[in-house]
């Protein structure tokens, strides 16, 4: 007998599911929260909630409304859905087969919503059982959907159609593995394209998305009928239906990627189509996903010049999609002067500490600090389906409150628009122009708005074929920043912002005053806008302005602070973020140049105001700690009047971080602190050390409470790769600037940092970031081996066998590598009796690492180590001798920098060189195996 639920449970929890999505009495909500999470452990509550969701009529006999039935409903899926995803591999077998057969049952429900709902419950039990759990499933959505027997509702074939799609999508691998030498993918693609046949739109265009997910997965079952995939997207091109016209182009796009060679021969015909359907007004998302073709065939190395002949064609939708549409003009009306408004809470966006650049010894590139790139593609299934009165969204991208930050189709074609830019150059730009010249002076701000987002969008791209059109253009593009619309003045911002470099780098005096500075002053003056969205865009592009201009903006301090120092006492919170960004910036560039004491009376005072007003635990305090750390590194010993309190304070943050992470690990009902509060610490703490003279730091230091190197310590064990990354960057400075407060803490310090560099303490998921903090703390064990009081004799032999497994690890960054030999290097300076009888294990790789390691002085104090090594045991290099002397040469043509001449590493050289003429018996047709030019140098450096 199946079973059956007994009424008064059905009314409770029916009741709980109700209230749980209520928000009209809290305190029922969370009440009822907590009854639904405690039910989840009994077994038959998923039954219960099976039969919610597959009997609606059923709840309207408890006195529910329509749309409270649907509500109730849904709520009983999500829940559903979570309980198996908890505890679905527990539940008796008779229990899953009857909730699969009700989930199945709910295929048919009327109601599209708890259609699709019924298919996320499907998927989630397949995730969990497997494919081969569920073996009848496939076959059967296959038959439904394809409406086999010749008698299945429309309604039945969509709820059908919606459950493969999500089965598919959730379940890519699983689908395309081999079971007893049949791959069910094979089976399932055929299928996919007959159902494309449907009459049913909705089930077409669920059909054809369900294939739109495997194809970037390059699958052999996708791969071999592709042919038979292709010939159904030129058929389907013409479908009446948005949606399935939609996926078509979400197809080829991604084709695009996967198989460019098929797509180009067909360029001619798909540009005219996707031309097309971006012109589409009535449905602004098929628009989007025609726009992002373009995006993507523009980024393709293969496929973007067969693009060259259909610039013309091209070019004017992008330009023509980059006009604000009437919502968006609708949504604008109503912004205008609003800076004397206090900030909506859902206006600020969680803050993050900015990852920082490993600190290096060598010339190795740690790390890129491009922007990150927006990606125009989206996961979610083209469907088509509406909601039905009284439904909800089954998910919600969160995003719903920032509009601005939504991808859409104006900005995927701006973007599209500078990718053809950098790759045809002036063949954009001539097509541009015109529209330029057209739309730039137009009496509707919309179009003049347009226009200014091409000028900036083909920048980069076009500067050479829009040079000679700048000194008309950029007095043109200073005049809108007085438009009378915000959005005007924004883009225009962004559009100067775009085009500083150019300005940032005129060699004439005049130019530079005519356009540089004109460009510098417009900017820095709408900072001060009084709308807030136009001051963050002023601030942004001044930012990049600076990152332009560098030095340059030297004589300019004076102003540039003033009008920041204004700022500091008109934004509110949100700009304030992109204000410590300016600030950061200009002193990165300046440096020294900030240290002047006017300047210091004008702008400390206006951060530390804004200090004093920031909690510990605000996010706020993240891009602030960033900012200080670049203006006490500017500031040098200037900075020590504000060192004390700001000292303090990094202390305080970090200690009460610490605790709360304790007592969250022993409390798993508490949350974790986020790591930024350590991360952005510990670095201005370095800026602090190196900033300040070393008695100066050394006492902030000893007087810190608690101990300074108790709280390094524990941030040295973190398990963060963020916090660490700083921890052995910060240790790395106590040893250069205030090595004898660091020396009683030592023998605790170093056995962690030897953890570290064991590559075996590794992870696998984030194996770049940890590359970065070994990079750190082999470059804290250098600075610290340097020291001749460090007494770091006993650790030797474990420093030296962590730095060995590094360097002979093929897989280990080349960064790394050359900070791990400068590091064993420098351990020889002091402890070369230790080092030498390992010296034929590692003279090899350390010879070949740091050749091409940048001469510093780091390097130098390598080579003082590495031939201190070999003077205690010169046999020891037999096999890699020759390249011994090569890199003897190599000194010698660098012979003039006064790096390579501290520490007598000239005469540790000299030494090693001639006492090997002394050991080699025919040492003149040795020496002929090296390159002339080697030859010469040793004989005139080291009388050879």
């Amino acid at each position: 007998m199946a079973w059956q639920p007994e009424r008064e449970p059905l009314q409770e929890l029916v009741g709980y599911l109700k209230d749980a999505l209520s928000g009209h009495d809290q305190n029922a909500q969370r009440y009822a929260t907590m009854m639904l999470g405690q039910a989840k452990s009994s077994p038959a509550t998923a039954n219960y909630l099976a039969y919610i969701l597959s009997n609606g009529p059923i709840l309207q006999d408890l006195s529910l409304s329509s749309s409270d039935s649907i509500l109730v409903r849904s709520s009983a899926a999500i829940n559903l859905k979570n309980t198996i995803k908890a505890f679905g591999k527990a539940y008796p077998q008779p229990d899953l087969v009857y909730i699969r057969s009700l989930a199945l049952s709910a295929l048919q429900d009327p109601t599209s919503q708890i259609r699709s709902f019924a298919g996320s419950v499907i998927s989630e039990i397949v995730q969990k059982g497997g494919i081969l759990g569920w073996p009848e499933l496939l076959p059967e959505l296959i038959a439904l959907a394809g409406n086999e027997t010749g008698n299945i509702s429309p309604q039945t074939q969509e709820g059908a159609m919606s459950a493969m799609a999500k089965v598919c999508e959730d379940n890519k691998e699983s689908l395309d593995k081999d079971y007893h030498g049949q791959r069910p993918l094979s089976v399932i693609i055929p299928k996919l394209l007959d159902i494309t046949s449907s009459p049913n739109p909705k089930v077409r265009a669920f059909a054809l998305a369900s294939i739109n997910t495997f194809i970037p997965e390059t699958s052999q079952s996708v791969l071999v009928s592709l042919d038979a995939i292709m010939a159904r997207l030129f058929h389907l091109a013409n479908d009446p239906s948005d949606s399935v016209r939609r996926n078509v182009c979400r197809s080829f796009t991604q084709l695009v990627d996967v198989r460019p060679d098929k797509v180009k021969p067909h360029m001619g015909g798909l540009v005219d189509y996707f031309v097309l359907q971006q012109r589409n007004t009535d449905d602004p998302d098929l628009a989007l996903d025609a726009a992002e073709f373009w995006l993507c065939v523009g980024e393709n190395e293969r496929l973007c010049p067969s693009l060259g002949p259909y610039l013309g064609q091209i070019v004017p939708v992008l330009l023509e999609s980059m006009v604000y549409d009437e919502e968006d003009i609708l949504r604008f009306e109503g912004d205008a002067d609003d800076a004397d408004q206090e900030d909506r809470p859902e206006d600020l966006k969680p803050q993050f500490a900015t990852t920082k650049i490993p600190r290096l010894a060598t010339n190795g590139h740690a790390g890129t600090n491009g922007e990150a790139e927006q990606s125009p593609t989206s996961g979610n299934l083209v469907t088509g389906d509406d909601l039905s009165e009284g439904e909800i969204e089954e998910s919600d991208d969160g995003n719903a409150g920032n509009l601005e930050d939504r991808w859409n189709l104006r900005k995927c074609s701006a973007a599209a628009l500078d990718v053809l830019a950098s790759h045809f150059h002036g063949a954009v730009f001539a097509v541009t122009l015109p529209y330029l010249t057209e739309n730039l002076r137009h009496r509707e701000w919309t179009n003049r708005e347009a226009a200014v987002l091409a000028i900036g969008a083909v920048a980069d791209g076009c500067m050479e074929a829009v040079t000679p059109h700048l000194p008309d253009l950029v007095p043109y593009l200073l005049s809108l920043l007085n438009d009378p619309e915000p959005v005007v003045r924004l883009i225009t911002c962004w559009a100067l912002g775009r085009y500083s470099s150019w300005a940032s780098h005129l060699q004439d005096p005049s130019d530079r005053k005519r356009y540089f500075e004109p460009m510098m002053e417009g900017i820095l003056n709408k900072m001060l806008d009084r709308n807030k969205r136009v001051q963050e865009a002023a601030a942004s592009a001044f930012a990049n302005l600076e990152e332009k201009a560098t030095k340059g903006l030297t004589p300019y301090c004076g102003p540039i602070i003033r009008q920041f120092v204004q700022c500091f006492g008109q934004y509110k919170d949100r700009n304030m973020f992109i204000l410590y960004d300016c600030v950061q910036t200009l002193a990165e560039h300046v440096g020294p140049a900030l240290a002047q004491q006017e300047l210091i009376d004008t702008l400390m005072p206006a951060i530390i105001q804004r200090w004093s007003k920031v909690s510990d635990r605000s996010q706020e305090i993240f891009p602030l700690l960033e900012c200080l750390s670049y203006v006490a590194t500017a500031l040098g010993d200037a900075f020590a009047p504000f060192a004390i309190p700001v000292f303090a304070r990094c202390i305080r943050i970090i200690h009460q971080s610490l605790e709360e992470y304790v007592r969250s690990i022993n409390n798993a009902a508490l949350d974790k602190p986020s790591k930024d509060f350590l991360v952005t610490s510990l670095d201005l703490l370095s800026a602090i050390v190196q900033a300040l003279d070393n008695r100066k730091a050394s006492e902030l230091v000893e007087t810190s409470q608690p101990r300074f190197f108790d709280l390094l310590l524990f941030c040295m064990e973190d398990p963060s790769n963020d916090v660490r990354q700083s921890s052995y960057a910060l240790l790395g400075d106590c040893a250069v600037n205030i090595f004898n407060q660091l020396q009683p803490f030592l023998p605790a310090l170093i056995p962690v940092l030897i953890q570290q560099l064991d590559l075996d303490n590794l992870r696998d998921e984030d194996t770049e970031q940890g590359f970065s903090v070994i990079n750190n703390a082999c470059w804290s064990c250098g600075e610290i081996a340097m020291n001749e009081h460090a007494e770091i004799g006993p650790y030797v032999e474990q420093i030296y066998q962590r730095l060995l497994g590094i360097i002979n690890n093929p897989e280990v960054p080349t960064s790394v590598n050359e900070n791990a030999v400068i590091a064993l290097g420098r351990l020889g300076v002091h402890c070369s009796q230790s080092l030498a009888p390992h010296l034929g294990e590692f003279g090899r790789s350390f010879l070949l690492i740091i050749g091409p390691v940048e001469y510093t002085e780091e390097r130098a104090h390598a080579f003082l180590g590495f031939n201190r090594t070999v003077e205690r045991n010169p046999q020891a290099m037999e096999a890699c001798l020759l390249d011994y002397f090569k890199a003897s040469a190599a000194f010698a043509r660098h012979s003039n920098s006064n790096l390579n001449n501290r520490g007598n590493v000239g005469e540790s050289f000299q030494r090693n060189l001639v006492g090997y003429k002394g050991l080699i018996p025919n040492f003149e047709p040795f020496l002929q195996q090296l390159q002339e030019r080697d030859i010469e140098k040793l004989r005139e450096k080291f009388n050879l």
